[in-house]
């Protein structure tokens, strides 16, 4: 299903902290799409995260604000950096994502209507957690509208207070086509004819948990023929990572950061997630989409996301993640059936366009006197609480 982006005008502020993967593309996806549809969009975020995802380039304007992902004294100068942006603009509505970004912006105090999207849980615990959960109540109480990327957020932001709290799925941003073959990319990693390749892509962060992946990808160097594990992304658990994979002589390879995850999924037999937790992960999304088989953990939104068109195994679980793994590889068939799945589901999802039809609608809903011609108006009806 598709729907239509209200067109209308005035400025929407997205605010976000440091980013690597998919809070950065989501918002890049929010800045192109709203500035098609005639909306003033002003990104606020880290210098890095306009570095990598070039919100200029989408058409938005940028401002920096260094949020760190943890916080820090210097959150106070975000604060003021974010006053200072938000006074030289007649900003209709501030969308803020994730709750780092959250807490900077209700510390700011906008005039402006403040959205917060909750992406990720927390999952820390000891003194970070303590700290953490007090900053969810805070953004639960300060924010106009929670918006939760899966049903556990949305319950979460409710029972600690947030008095309008809604579901808004996010959709993976669609990849560009393969630009290689399949066996160029497999030529890439040496994978041999009747080798399998298997992927993962995600930020190399302990919630991912990709200790699990490499513990069980050690067991499968005796295998005939030894399966190529690829992992895909960058961040701070790299080090800890590359070594266990020497320490175990696990056949995986850390890719760092990739553009080509289109390629990377031409060339892949199965796709692998073995995270903590994920609300709707765009790369169980993007594999699904590109109908590649995927055993995932049954945690957050992943099970409703994936129906039965996937594996789903339980967090933390070598043994689980073994069995699955060696399941598919032994049968052929079964691999290509649920591949099949997959994409026929990935069919039923919201879109990219979707998406962001909801959160203008949204927009229009908290600042309905600065709506443009074809945006539902103060008398529209509300998106509701979901």
């Amino acid at each position: 299903m598709t729907a239509a982006v209200p067109d209308r005008r005035g400025t929407v502020a997205l605010l976000l902290a440091s980013s690597t993967g998919g809070v950065g593309q989501h918002v890049r996806s929010l800045a192109r799409g709203l500035t098609a549809a005639g909306t003033s969009v002003l990104v606020c975020g880290p210098a890095a995260t306009q570095e990598q995802f070039d919100f200029t380039g989408a058409g938005a304007r940028f401002l920096p604000v260094e949020i760190p992902a943890s916080p820090t004294p210097a959150d106070a100068r975000a604060v003021t950096a974010l006053r200072r942006a938000l006074a030289d603009e007649e900003v209709d509505v501030l969308h803020a994502h994730g709750l780092r970004a959250g807490l900077v912006a209700v510390l700011a105090r906008p005039a402006a209507p403040l959205v917060v999207s909750w992406h990720n849980a927390v999952l820390a615990g000891g003194l970070r957690g303590a700290v953490s959960r007090v900053v969810e109540r805070v953004v639960a109480r300060g924010a106009r509208v929670a918006l939760g990327a899966s049903a556990d957020l949305v319950e979460r932001a409710t029972a600690l207070g947030a008095t309008d709290a809604r579901l808004a799925p996010v959709a993976a941003p669609a990849l560009p086509a393969p630009r290689r073959r399949r066996a160029a990319v497999r030529a890439e990693f040496g994978v041999a004819p009747d080798q399998p390749l298997i992927l993962s892509v995600g930020r190399l962060h302990p919630q991912k948990r990709y200790d699990v992946l490499i513990d069980a990808a050690a067991r499968w160097r005796t295998r005939k023929p030894a399966p190529v594990v690829v992992i895909a992304g960058s961040g701070p658990a790299y080090l800890p990572l590359a070594a266990r994979i020497s320490a175990a002589r696990a056949p995986v390879t850390l890719l760092g950061h990739r553009t080509d995850v289109g390629d990377l999924l031409a060339g892949a037999d199965l796709a692998l997630v073995t995270s903590d937790w994920e609300a709707r992960q765009l790369f169980a999304q993007e594999a699904m989409r590109a109908g590649v088989p995927l055993v995932a953990t049954g945690v957050g939104g992943l099970p409703e996301l994936v129906g039965d068109a996937a594996v789903l195994v339980p967090p933390g679980d070598v043994d689980a993640v073994d069995a699955a793994v060696r399941d598919l590889l032994d049968d052929g068939t079964g691999r290509a059936e649920l591949g099949r799945r997959g994409a026929a589901r990935a069919a039923t999802w919201p879109t990219e366009a979707d998406t962001l039809a909801q959160l203008a609608a949204l927009y229009a809903e908290l600042a309905p006197d600065t709506a443009g011609p074809g945006a539902p108006g103060a008398d529209a009806p509300s998106t509701g609480r979901r």
